[in-house]
């Protein structure tokens, strides 16, 4: 999709380029994707390019420009993503942050169905 550079994610995630790229090109993949999946929604990153996918038929259901709350929803997932390489962390306390990106991108969910 390229929502948010790689660029800004590396200094999210306090990564160093070049050895990390790929592994963060995957990262962010997986948490654009998970941005679009949770919102009901395609994401585009400007108004022409929503247009055109609208022009062409494929913007599905209530397509949307990226904004800033989408970009650090998906910096948020890209950041666990990279910090949390496993599914299973052992001798670790974790609270999930009530400000998270779920709590970011809510407002901006098509709910279908019930």
């Amino acid at each position: 999709m390229g929502l948010v550079s790689k660029g800004i994610a590396l200094q999210h995630c306090k990564a160093d380029s070049g050895a990390e790229d790929e592994l963060m090109d995957i990262y962010l993949a997986a948490a654009e994707q998970a941005a679009s999946d949770y919102l009901n929604r395609q994401i585009f990153e400007d108004q022409a390019a929503l247009d055109a996918a609208v022009a062409a038929g494929t913007g599905g259901v209530e397509p949307i420009v990226v904004d800033a709350a989408i970009k650090a929803a998906i910096l948020l997932t890209c950041g666990h993503l990279y910090a949390n390489r496993e599914d299973v962390v052992i001798g670790a306390t974790a609270v999930a942050l009530p400000n998270g990106a779920q709590a970011l991108l809510r407002p901006k969910r098509n709910n279908v169905g019930p």
